[in-house]
């Protein structure tokens, strides 16, 4: 269990740090058609070595995951991963010497606070398999994903960063269910391509959505997208439980460590760089 709880920190240290690199690279890569779903513009950023450093974070940061997923509840990790904002913020601060308001530094404490609750009061994962057709459900969802993205690159620039920003959300979801549901790697397994399929809308979707559109608005539309449909999976589906009487803390922790992040979403994308000055 807290080799679970450590496994997700570290995973969360990885994604945030990753933001910054990745949200860096879309944000220098040349402008495509405008589709929500740009496959191009996903290998214009591949080209920037900022983007291939943020990939290989997210590497680790989901392997780090796939064994916190094994060991804790969706809820718990999926708080943990919206804690990456927390992360970026705190790095922000102190190695490009971005100024944080009291603000942000409360929401920082938050959400320390609000996983120090769920670290009390989570219990284990559960060990259901859900019903026969939720790795179908979940393939279907994937899919829906990238027509999401499509619909939502034709939409103004606010909700077009929300609706992007929500699908990636979406896609990352279906990862973290699709892990609790493979056991082996078994290419007949609709869990398996909801994974592949998911994972792969939900990048393009975020790429596409910090070039785009209002990076505060489409993280905290990824950050609702990939923390609530999880934990409604796990506690309705999977088992996941609380320890006995504590299911008031965890719903608070959850609570606490999500909207803080929330308050945090402008740190889904680097700070500009401090300027210049030639002197004389």
């Amino acid at each position: 269990m807290l080799f679970g709880m450590v496994c997700a920190l570290g995973s969360a240290l990885c994604f945030g740090a990753a933001t910054v690199f990745q949200a860096a690279a879309a944000r220098a890569a040349e402008p495509g058609t405008g589709s929500g779903v740009d496959v191009g513009l996903l290998w214009r950023a591949l080209r920037q070595w900022r983007y291939v450093v943020g990939l290989a974070l997210d590497g680790l940061g989901f392997l780090l995951e796939v064994v916190a997923l094994r060991a804790l509840p969706l809820y718990a990790v999926g708080a943990a991963l919206a804690a990456s904002l927390a992360v970026t913020a705190a790095l922000a601060s102190w190695m490009l010497g971005v100024r944080l308001s009291r603000v942000e530094w409360g929401a920082v404490a938050a959400v320390c606070a609000g996983l120090a609750l769920l670290a009390l009061a989570a219990g284990r994962e559960g060990h259901r398999s859900g019903p026969p057709a939720l790795p179908w459900v979940l393939l279907g969802i994937a899919a829906g994903v990238l027509l999401l993205g499509v619909a939502g690159g034709r939409l103004p620039d606010r909700p077009r960063a929300l609706v992007l920003g929500l699908g990636s959300g979406i896609g990352f979801g279906v990862v973290e269910v699709a892990v609790r549901l493979l056991d082996d790697v078994d290419l007949t397994d609709p869990a398996l391509w909801a994974l592949l399929l998911g994972g792969g809308a939900a990048f393009l979707l975020l790429t596409s959505a910090f070039q785009r559109g209002a990076v505060t608005t489409a993280t905290a539309g990824m950050v609702l997208g990939e923390t609530l449909g999880p934990a409604a999976a796990g506690v309705v589906w999977l088992g996941d439980r609380t320890r006995e009487g504590l299911g008031g803390l965890a719903v608070t922790g959850f609570a606490l460590a999500v909207a803080a992040s929330l308050v945090l979403a402008r740190f889904g994308d680097p700070p500009p760089p401090p300027p210049h000055t030639d002197r004389p």
